[in-house]
C-alpha cells in the first residue's frame, strides 16, 4: 500500500494532530469552566481532529499489518 518513506510522515503527522486536538479538548473545558464559549475553531478542532487522527492511526496500522504479510514474515510464529 504505502511505502515506508511515507508511512513515517503519515505517523508523525497523525501523532501530533491527536496531540493538538487533545490540547484543543483542555481549551475547550477550561474556557467553559471559565464561563466562557470557545472559539469555533477550538471547538472544530477538539470535535473533528481526534477521530481523524484515530483513524489514520487505524490506516496506518492496517497498512503495516498487510505489508507484514505480504512481505512474509509472521512475527515468531
Amino acid at each position: 500500500m504505502t511505502s515506508a518513506r511515507i508511512r513515517r510522515p503519515l505517523t508523525a503527522a497523525a501523532a501530533v494532530l491527536a496531540v493538538l486536538s487533545l490540547a484543543a479538548v483542555g481549551a475547550v473545558m477550561a474556557l467553559a469552566a471559565a464561563g466562557q464559549a470557545a472559539p469555533q475553531w477550538v471547538t472544530s478542532t477538539a470535535l473533528y481532529g481526534l477521530p481523524a487522527a484515530f483513524l489514520l492511526m487505524l490506516v496506518l496500522v492496517v497498512d503495516g499489518v498487510a505489508a507484514r504479510r505480504r512481505a512474509g514474515t509472521s512475527g515468531g510464529r
